[in-house]
Protein backbone atom coordinates (compact mmCIF):
# COMPACT_ATOMS: atom_id res chain seq x y z
CA UNK A 1 0.00 0.00 0.00
CA UNK A 2 1.13 3.56 -1.25
CA UNK A 3 0.86 7.17 1.32
CA UNK A 4 -1.83 8.12 -1.32
CA UNK A 5 -3.50 4.84 -0.97
CA UNK A 6 -3.88 5.87 2.93
CA UNK A 7 -4.20 9.07 2.09
CA UNK A 8 -7.53 8.43 0.04
CA UNK A 9 -8.85 6.08 2.73
CA UNK A 10 -8.29 8.90 5.32
CA UNK A 11 -9.84 11.23 2.51
CA UNK A 12 -13.17 9.07 2.84
CA UNK A 13 -13.13 8.61 6.64
CA UNK A 14 -13.40 12.28 6.72
CA UNK A 15 -16.13 12.53 4.33
CA UNK A 16 -17.58 10.19 6.63
CA UNK A 17 -16.94 11.62 9.68
CA UNK A 18 -18.07 14.59 8.31
CA UNK A 19 -21.69 12.95 7.58
CA UNK A 20 -22.13 11.82 10.93
CA UNK A 21 -21.42 15.06 12.29
CA UNK A 22 -23.62 16.37 10.83
CA UNK A 23 -26.76 13.73 11.15
CA UNK A 24 -25.92 13.93 15.12
CA UNK A 25 -26.56 17.89 15.31
CA UNK A 26 -29.67 17.13 13.32
CA UNK A 27 -30.38 14.62 15.76
CA UNK A 28 -29.52 16.72 18.64
CA UNK A 29 -31.70 19.70 17.10
CA UNK A 30 -35.14 17.51 17.21
CA UNK A 31 -34.60 16.85 20.56
CA UNK A 32 -34.00 20.23 21.19
CA UNK A 33 -37.60 21.23 19.97
CA UNK A 34 -38.68 18.78 21.98
CA UNK A 35 -37.32 19.43 25.19
CA UNK A 36 -38.63 22.77 24.17
CA UNK A 37 -41.97 21.76 24.06
CA UNK A 38 -41.58 19.90 27.06
CA UNK A 39 -40.10 22.45 29.22
CA UNK A 40 -36.88 20.17 29.62
CA UNK A 41 -33.08 21.69 29.94
CA UNK A 42 -30.90 21.85 26.63
CA UNK A 43 -28.03 20.19 28.90
CA UNK A 44 -28.32 17.10 30.83
CA UNK A 45 -25.01 16.00 32.12
CA UNK A 46 -26.07 12.40 32.90
CA UNK A 47 -27.01 12.03 29.80
CA UNK A 48 -23.83 12.86 28.53
CA UNK A 49 -21.60 11.25 30.72
CA UNK A 50 -23.61 8.12 30.40
CA UNK A 51 -23.15 8.70 26.09
CA UNK A 52 -19.11 9.24 27.13
CA UNK A 53 -18.51 6.35 29.04
CA UNK A 54 -20.18 3.78 26.92
CA UNK A 55 -17.79 5.01 24.13
CA UNK A 56 -15.17 4.44 25.86
CA UNK A 57 -16.28 1.01 27.00
CA UNK A 58 -16.81 -0.02 23.92
CA UNK A 59 -14.07 1.62 22.43
CA UNK A 60 -11.42 -0.76 20.35
CA UNK A 61 -8.45 1.44 20.05
CA UNK A 62 -6.08 2.09 18.64
CA UNK A 63 -7.27 5.68 20.83
CA UNK A 64 -7.24 5.43 23.98
CA UNK A 65 -10.19 6.55 26.81
CA UNK A 66 -9.07 9.67 27.60
CA UNK A 67 -9.01 10.55 23.37
CA UNK A 68 -12.43 9.14 23.13
CA UNK A 69 -13.50 11.13 25.82
CA UNK A 70 -12.04 14.50 24.51
CA UNK A 71 -13.40 13.82 21.01
CA UNK A 72 -17.39 13.02 22.29
CA UNK A 73 -17.16 15.47 24.42
CA UNK A 74 -16.25 18.15 21.40
CA UNK A 75 -18.71 16.40 19.15
CA UNK A 76 -21.44 17.07 22.43
CA UNK A 77 -20.51 20.35 22.52
CA UNK A 78 -20.65 21.19 18.92
CA UNK A 79 -23.97 19.44 18.81
CA UNK A 80 -25.10 21.34 21.81
CA UNK A 81 -24.38 24.76 20.26
CA UNK A 82 -26.19 23.98 17.02
CA UNK A 83 -29.28 22.68 18.73
CA UNK A 84 -29.19 25.99 20.60
CA UNK A 85 -28.27 28.08 17.28
CA UNK A 86 -31.50 26.68 15.81
CA UNK A 87 -34.25 27.14 19.01
CA UNK A 88 -33.04 30.49 19.23
CA UNK A 89 -33.14 31.37 15.85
Amino acid sequence: MTIEYWRGEIDRADEELLDLFNRRARYAIEIGLLKRRAGLPIEVPEREAAIIARMIELNGGPLDGEAIQRLFEAVIDESRIAERAMLEG
